[in-house]
């Protein structure tokens, strides 16, 4: 049989309509198994980075974990104390949650 003769009943058949729809059906999975999940954890972090105060317990992008010592909101800078006497200054946006504080207290 020619593949030819079977793509062409195939497109006689609606093929195309069927093709769309399997596409749309797939991105609509990956919207909600991929794209979604992450846009709410980005948004987590950002709710947390905006609520950040001095003495909060935090690691950077870099991962180096410290204190919050002072937030400047204007630059948007963040200075961390990271050992006796030893202050750091990040950016807002590279300061996570330290959640290494949390896994070790008992529940």
């Amino acid at each position: 049989m020619n593949i030819s003769f079977v793509l062409a009943a195939q497109a006689a058949r609606g093929g195309g309509l069927e093709f769309i729809i399997m596409m749309v059906l797939l991105f609509a999975v990956m919207w909600f198994l991929m794209i979604r999940p992450q846009q709410k954890k980005q948004k987590q972090i950002r709710e947390f980075q905006n609520a950040l105060k001095e003495g909060d317990k935090v690691v950077t992008g870099g991962g180096i974990y410290g204190t919050v010592k002072h937030i400047d909101i204007q630059t948007g800078k963040i200075k961390l104390s990271i050992a006796r006497d030893v202050v750091i200054e990040v950016d807002k946006s590279y300061v996570f949650k330290d959640t290494s504080a949390a896994a070790m207290q008992p529940q």
